[in-house]
This record gives C-alpha cells, sequence and structure tokens, in this order.
C-alpha cells in the first residue's frame, strides 16, 4: 500500500464541498474527514447530499467549491480513472461485473499479468486472486465464471479488485441491503482485515445495529450539509438520528391503540411443496400482524401465494369469507387485497412512469372513458394521495426513477391505497429508506389500521415488528412456529421460535 506524504493527516478529508445542478443546489457544506486504519460511518436520511460527496470523491462530479485532499495534499478528480488511480475505491449494493468473464479476469480487466510475449499469464492472474481471497479471509474459486455469484461475493471480488489496484480509501455504498445475516457477518470481517491493514473504510448505511457494530467514527449529514462528528463509543442512535433529522425522534414506532375487528383475511393450510407447508393464520380489521423469521424461512413467498402471485399446491385463502381463487392477482386485488412487495423499484414501480403513471396504473381503467384518458383526469386522480402520503415531489409528471428510496416506497404505497384495499400486505416496508422517512412510514401504516384496514407487514427488523404489530406470526423454514400477541412478543421469544427445531416448539 502506497506511503502516505503525511502521516499525521486524513487520508480523506473534504471540507464545506459544494455541488450544484443548474438550480438545484444538492451540497452545500459537505464535510468528512477519514483517518487510515479506521471505518467511518457516513449517515443521514435520503437527500442529506452523502450520495453526491461520495461521487465527488470517487471522480463522478468535480466540485464547485471547498476543499479536497488526499494525504494532505489537494486533488481535483476529472474522471473516475483519475479517483481509481489514487487510490480511492466505491462498492456499491450491486456491483457490475462481466457474467461470462471468470472471477479473476473481472478482477484484472484491461491490466492482464502478462508473460514473455505479451501473452496473458493466466496462472500467475489465478495465483494472485487466490492469494487477494486468502488475505480477505474468503473462499472463492478464482476459475469460476461471475455469471451467478451471489451479490456478497460480488462485493468481495470488487474488494479484491480494489486491494489489487492498492486502494487505500474504500466507500462501500449501503452494502449490506441485499445480503443475508451470514453474509452481513463475513463482509464485515472483511472490513475489519482491510481496518486493521491500515486502510480507511468510509460505510454508508440506514442500519444503525450495523453502524455501531463495526464502525470507530460517524459523520452525520442533513439538507446538504455537515452536522457533525462523533466517536462511535461516545453517542447512541437517539443522538444520532436527533442530528439526521434535527428534531428529536423519540418514538419511531409510533403505534396507536386500535379496536380490533372481524377477521379480514383467512389462511387455512397453504402449502407449497418445498417452500411451506400448512400455513394457517387470521388478520383481522384494524391489525399489524407481523409476519417475522430469519432470511429465506419463506415469509416473503406465503406473502406472494396469498396474493396470487405464486401459485400453491393445497390450501385456501378468503377475503371476508369468500374464497379468492389461486395464483390470480387481479381476483385478489377484485376482492380487496393490495400488495406493497420487498423489491418495490423492480416489482412495484415503473421507474421510466411518471408519479402520476405509478399512482394511477392499479386503477386506471376505471378512470378511462371510452377507452381514453386524459392526463387532467388521472392527475385529478391521484394528486390526493400524493398529498395524503406526502410525496415529496414538485410535480406529478416527475419520472419515479429521480425519486429517493423513501419516496419511491410512498408512490407504491399511494397505487394500492388508490384502490381504497380492505387488506395490505406489505413486505419490508422501511428497507432502504432513511430514519425520519422509517417514521413517517410507520406512522401511515398505523393510521391506516386506525381506520380499519388490516395490515399483513413482513419485514425482517426484528424492532419494526415488536415494534408495530398488534400480533407477531414467526416463519422457520416455511412453517408457522409462533402466534404472539403483542405483550408477548419478546426479541428473546421471536428468535427462539425463529431458530429453534419445530419438535422442541411443539414440546414446548
Amino acid at each position: 500500500m502506497r506511503m502516505a506524504s503525511n502521516p499525521d493527516a486524513p487520508v480523506l478529508e473534504l471540507r464545506d464541498v459544494s455541488k450544484s445542478f443548474g438550480a438545484v443546489v444538492a451540497l452545500r457544506s459537505g464535510t468528512l474527514a477519514v483517518s487510515r486504519g479506521s471505518v467511518h460511518a457516513l449517515v443521514g436520511e435520503n437527500g442529506a447530499g452523502k450520495s453526491t460527496l461520495v461521487k465527488i470523491a470517487a471522480g463522478v462530479h468535480r466540485r464547485d467549491g471547498g476543499t479536497f485532499r488526499l494525504d494532505g495534499e489537494d486533488v481535483d478528480f476529472t474522471s473516475t480513472a483519475d479517483s481509481k488511480a489514487a487510490g480511492i475505491a466505491v462498492i456499491y449494493q450491486e456491483p457490475t461485473l462481466f457474467p461470462d468473464l471468470s472471477v479473476t479476469e473481472n478482477i484484472f480487466m484491461g491490466r492482464q499479468l502478462l508473460k514473455s510475449g505479451r501473452r496473458i499469464d493466466k496462472p500467475a492472474m489465478y495465483a494472485e486472486a487466490d492469494r487477494l481471497f486468502r488475505g480477505l479471509g474468503v473462499r472463492i474459486d478464482p476459475r469460476r465464471p461471475a455469471l451467478g455469484l451471489s451479490i456478497a461475493d460480488q462485493q468481495i471480488i470488487e474488494i479484491a479488485k480494489a486491494i489489487s489496484l492498492d486502494a487505500r480509501v474504500l466507500i462501500m455504498d449501503e452494502p449490506t441491503a441485499a445480503l443475508s445475516g451470514v453474509e452481513v457477518d463475513r463482509l464485515f470481517a472483511v472490513a475489519r482485515r482491510l481496518r486493521d491493514e491500515g486502510r480507511a473504510i468510509v460505510f454508508i448505511s440506514h442500519r444503525f445495529d450495523e453502524v455501531f457494530s463495526l464502525c470507530d467514527t460517524i459523520t452525520v449529514m442533513r439538507d446538504g450539509a455537515y452536522i457533525a462528528t462523533r466517536p462511535t463509543a461516545e453517542t447512541d442512535v437517539p443522538e444520532i438520528v436527533g442530528l439526521m433529522v434535527g428534531r428529536e425522534v423519540s418514538d419511531l414506532f409510533p403505534k396507536q391503540e386500535t379496536e380490533v375487528g372481524e377477521v379480514v383475511l383467512e389462511v387455512e393450510g397453504l402449502t407449497s411443496t418445498g417452500v411451506f407447508h400448512d400455513v394457517s393464520f387470521t388478520v383481522r380489521r384494524g391489525e399489524i400482524v407481523g409476519l417475522a423469521g430469519l432470511v429465506g424461512a419463506g415469509r416473503s413467498e406465503i406473502a406472494r401465494a396469498v396474493f396470487g402471485v405464486d401459485r400453491y399446491d393445497a390450501g385456501s385463502v378468503t377475503m371476508r369469507g369468500k374464497a379468492v381463487p389461486a395464483s390470480d392477482p387481479r381476483a385478489a386485488i377484485r376482492a380487496g387485497m393490495a400488495f406493497v412487495p420487498e423489491d418495490r423499484r423492480h416489482q412495484g414501480l415503473v421507474t421510466e412512469g411518471t408519479v402520476a403513471e405509478n399512482i394511477a396504473s392499479v386503477i386506471r381503467t376505471h378512470l378511462t372513458r371510452a377507452g381514453l384518458l386524459t392526463r387532467a383526469r388521472e392527475n385529478r386522480a391521484v394528486a390526493p394521495w400524493a398529498a395524503r402520503l406526502e410525496v415529496k415531489t414538485g410535480a406529478l409528471d416527475m419520472a419515479a426513477k429521480t425519486m429517493s428510496g423513501g419516496n419511491q416506497q410512498k408512490v407504491v404505497l399511494a397505487k394500492w391505497l388508490a384502490t381504497e384495499p380492505d387488506l395490505l400486505i406489505i413486505d419490508e416496508p422501511t428497507r432502504g429508506i432513511d430514519v425520519g422517512t422509517k417514521a413517517e412510514v410507520h406512522r401511515l401504516l398505523s393510521e391506516l389500521a386506525g381506520r380499519g384496514l388490516a395490515i399483513l407487514m413482513i419485514s425482517s427488523e426484528l424492532p419494526e415488528v415488536l415494534g408495530m404489530a398488534d400480533r407477531v406470526l414467526v416463519v422457520r423454514e416455511g412453517r408457522l412456529t409462533a402466534d404472539l400477541p403483542r405483550d408477548e412478543a419478546t426479541p428473546e421469544r421471536v428468535m427462539a421460535a425463529a431458530t429453534r427445531d419445530r419438535n422442541d416448539e411443539e414440546a414446548a
């Protein structure tokens, strides 16, 4: 690794950096100072300016003002190549490898090792790739094709590539959003190895448990400006949340007491061979039922089958006492169901479409007259829903792809609430959105339940399940292992039901 010209200076330093895109000010005063041999968290709500600051460090954008230094020396990158050459690497949430090339070819793309006659030295490249992986403490076959690799393995390959380029600063942008618990643990072990080697890591995440577990220091941004930096050991979640949102967020889970009414959804003996088995439960009017369990337990698959997206082999689904045909989402919608999927960008939104087009997509047939739908009629129909969910957009004709994750989630919610459903199935309601927007979504779900909507909520965040659910159903390996009322749903009981053997559960 290249030696620092000034060992006492931060390896990466941005001070009062500004950036505008036309009339839009994306960054007013961004500041970040990262020391070598440390993991430094960069946190803030969506739109706080984190991504713009990172893109300036990565050479994607040039700053309009402020100071940018590496090892105490002023720099000004005009391209991503400049940034990489200087020793900065960005590890994105979803890396883009060449799927038809091998792992090793991806690592050494454009800079292959050569032997005499300028022929590519594949054995030397394989050996070097293997050495890189061993140094990171992971096992990946250097010869296997990249096609079919998990997101976690792809990220490790990007890290290996960065180390092969002698990167001294690694920026990890929401790296754990699509990873399982085991994969997160492996990534953190790699990050700690890199820190102990003296490299600097910038870690961007909305997950506070990860930030406090991994990071030495936390820098907070809000509204395009630097707010504060705190040693992790000297702060806590409430202080960081308050700095992020500019107000005290004492209750991230504003749960209202509601009057639970009659059964809306009844699932009986639902079975999909090899996926889930003999699943039975109910959801009542005004009730939020949380579906908890480990990643891969079958929670999302159960929800998709109930809504008719996926097939099932046995069992029944009824809405208000009437059978809902299997494998027929349109029938589920007609019966009064709404479904917000886990992957909102690919399954819940038409990202190229506008806000109005997305919100109106399910109710469009009801808005047409003589087969025609005018823009004015569409806007009149969707504007109240956009306003009700406080979608932060200046116009209904804004493209959905340009919005923050939190606003995209609100658009998907507005789309389904516009159908005026009796049951809302919502999978990972706050994944990938900031803490302030999380509180807004939680408040909305609580208000909807208070108005009599039945809600089935799937979440991988146990505090979210415990904070919002009136009743918690626990899934383990495709089976329901517990049905816990709110006052009995403790973290210990939920995790015990999610991890213990079913025979032990029945014996208990």
